[in-house]
């Protein structure tokens, strides 16, 4: 399954309310499951980002929906990047010319 890697940043509204994030983590978990991906990893950060996520979807479009669905609530910003694992870095750099 693909592999992705969200950037978020709280919203004000969102970080107003944090002592509700564990319970909307809980929520977004759920939601990404029943659409039909996981969370590999989450992780609170310090810098530019408030939290990093890994998580996998079906494809691009399941996930583009769970970042709009996520965003659309209102208490975070996400920034996705597609993410390759080790063996296919290797397999598209071995297609390199």
């Amino acid at each position: 399954m693909p592999v992705y890697v969200q950037l978020l940043r709280w919203t004000d509204k969102g970080v107003a309310d944090v002592k509700q994030s564990p319970n909307r983590l809980d929520a977004a978990k759920a939601m990404l499951q029943q659409m039909g991906g996981r969370f590999r990893d989450f992780y609170m950060t310090m810098g530019e980002y408030d939290m990093v996520a890994i998580v996998e979807a079906p494809d691009d479009e399941t996930l583009a929906l769970f970042a709009l669905r996520v965003s659309a609530l209102g208490n975070v910003r996400t920034t996705t990047l597609k993410a390759f694992e080790e063996g296919e870095f290797r397999r598209l750099v071995a297609k390199v010319p």
